[in-house]
């Protein structure tokens, strides 16, 4: 368990980091066209298209950060009236169908990658568009380990201390 929980962590770094990266990387781009739009009248052609497909990374990055935390989105207004133990198991159930969807997810994206890939199209500067994309299949992968992870979390604390499900 605690080789789990150094993986779970060092990935969250990982993916932190990446964020700050591509957050980092969008404000410059951004700033940049609005300076050499506003002052000179013209711009970088290949810097908008870029800074969408930085959202997208960003945007995935963040999901696998939210998942890995367990600040994704979720419905809770039920939870609060299950006992401790009940709830750790519904934690476990619901864990272990996120990660499922997302495992479903992430295999109709690397299909999609896979047919663009093959389609041979660019973004701009001749970067492939299946590399644009390459973050879809990998952040559901990604998406899918945290919750997995996080299921085995509830059902050790639920198996070892009578219920709370509660990641440490």
């Amino acid at each position: 368990m605690r080789f789990l929980r150094r993986f779970d962590r060092w990935l969250t770094h990982i993916e932190v980091a990446f964020l700050v990266v591509s957050l980092s990387a969008m404000v410059l781009l951004s700033f940049t066209q609005v300076v050499l739009r506003n002052l000179f009248d013209t711009g970088l052609v290949w810097a908008d298209p870029i800074v969408r497909h930085l959202v997208l990374w960003g945007g995935f990055s963040a999901a696998a950060i939210a998942a890995s935390e367990g600040r994704h989105i979720g419905i809770d207004a039920l939870t609060k009236f299950l006992s401790s133990r009940i709830k750790a198991f519904s934690q476990i159930l619901t864990n272990a169908f996120a990660a499922v969807i997302c495992w479903v997810l992430a295999d109709a994206a690397w299909t999609f990658l896979l047919s663009e890939k093959e389609s041979g199209g660019e973004i701009v500067l001749s970067i492939p568009t299946w590399i644009a994309i390459l973050i879809i299949p990998i952040g559901y992968m990604i998406m899918a380990l945290h919750f997995l992870i996080r299921g085995v979390f509830s059902g050790s604390e639920a198996f070892r201390q009578g219920g709370g499900g509660e990641r440490p």
